[in-house]
């Protein structure tokens, strides 16, 4: 963890380099840094995936509308500031992708963060987090 999901209508892949874009999310996420100056998210559980939605119906159906909705799943235990800070970021750079298609056509943006409060079952088996915390 974290990972950030980003589910969008199909139609956007011809408008958007979609792999540039998790990547520069990816590469924001890592950037974060707490109060105290620490990296927010470990930089071998960062993940950045998307999905086009299969099927989809989008408002009332007249319009070349379209979606990009990016949700990121983060353990509990950041602050509200930390919280802003990461979805003001986030959303920065989608805007930096995305705005020249949302003023060619209506897009609906969303992010959302929910952080796990009550988690009931969490395995973890990983060979990218050794790559990341053996000191120089």
């Amino acid at each position: 963890m974290p990972h950030l999901v980003l589910l969008y209508s199909p139609d956007i892949d011809a408008d958007c380099d979609m792999p540039a874009l998790c990547r520069a999310l990816a590469d924001c996420m890592l950037e974060q840094r707490d109060a105290a100056g620490r990296q927010v998210f470990p930089t071998g559980g960062t993940r950045v995936l998307a999905y086009p939605a299969a099927h989809a119906a989008i408002a009332d159906g007249r319009g070349d509308y379209g979606f990009v909705y990016a949700n990121l799943r983060m353990g509990a235990g950041r602050s509200a500031e930390v919280h802003r800070q990461v979805g003001d970021s986030l959303q920065a750079v989608l805007r930096a992708h995305l705005d020249p298609l949302l003023e060619r056509r209506p897009v609906g943006v969303t992010v959302q963060i929910d952080e796990s409060q009550a988690q009931v079952y969490d395995a973890r088996h990983s060979s990218l987090h050794p790559l990341f915390s053996r000191q120089p």
